[in-house]
């Protein structure tokens, strides 16, 4: 893993393309002086110096190392510098850290991904390891949804998707427009119907915290095991050391024990979706 003996020092990174995502949404392609490998799931700091840090789950692929991808939502003063960034600034990146997804448990397995909002961001990353080992995968379906047709990410991505063999994709919109001819409805109006074993399966969510909340209860209804639940919880962290104590839930800290959560291990704890 990077800089383990000092996780507390960012290494100095180029930004190589800024690209914008909708109309509160940017990704930049990042190259780090130094080679970074992470997990799908795992979690990086972004430095801007002079401004603060801020944690986002890598976008990209996890078999690249020279560079990194994060999509980067604007709320607030260190992710508003951040999309302000132009080709050739720099700044500084610690990590990786926490714990990603199992994808070993996920062999042989069918599996259910579905996604809200920004939290396409960390599931790219997971759909292209996905890729990287098609075949080794009972099946695989992904199911998302966004407010309107404009806050898709990854437009064209997505849609290569559609085209491929080992994966059922669908689509939905809170709010469709003139030009939108798929499912208008939140994103559990397209989870049912889908063939696949519920009480053996795997499902994964992604998302805002109501949309995750749903998105359980709807999964539970149609027979999915607490235990084949698996959510990323990217809650309020802050230090990403579990120093600071912001992301606690429970007797647990995101950034260390997380952000990657089976449903089960968490699901008794209070105000998880606040």
């Amino acid at each position: 893993m990077y800089n383990s003996h000092n996780p507390y020092r960012p290494i100095e990174t180029a930004v190589l393309e800024v690209n914008t995502e909708t109309p509160t949404i940017k990704t930049l392609k990042l190259k780090p002086k130094e080679p970074l490998e992470f997990e799908t799931g795992q979690f990086i700091e972004l430095t801007v110096p002079g401004v603060g840090e801020a944690p986002f789950t890598p976008s990209s692929k996890p078999l690249i190392k020279d560079t990194i991808e994060v999509s980067v939502m604007r709320v607030g003063k260190v992710t508003e510098r951040i999309h302000e960034l132009k080709k050739g600034e720099t700044v500084g990146l610690r990590g990786p850290f926490g714990t990603g997804y199992p994808m070993d448990d996920f062999k042989g397995r069918e599996v259910l991904v579905v996604g809200g909002g920004c939290g396409f961001a960390p599931l790219r990353s997971l759909m292209y390891e996905f890729f990287e080992h098609s075949g080794e995968f009972k099946s695989l379906f992904f199911r998302g949804g966004c407010k309107t047709p404009k806050d898709f990410l990854y437009k064209k991505e997505i849609e290569g998707w559609s085209q491929r063999d080992d994966l059922d994709v669908r689509l939905t919109v809170d709010e469709g427009d003139g030009e939108w001819k798929g499912n208008v409805g939140v994103v559990t109006t397209i989870l049912d119907g889908i063939p696949m074993n519920h009480a053996e399966g795997i499902a994964i969510v992604c998302g805002p915290p109501v949309m995750m909340k749903f998105a359980i209860k709807k999964l539970q209804e149609l027979g999915f095991k607490d235990t084949n639940l698996y959510l990323s919880m990217e809650k309020n962290m802050s230090c990403g050391l579990g120093k600071c104590g912001h992301c606690r839930i429970g007797t647990y800290y995101a950034c260390k024990d997380g952000p990657v959560f089976r449903y089960d291990k968490i699901k008794s704890f209070p105000n998880i979706w606040d």
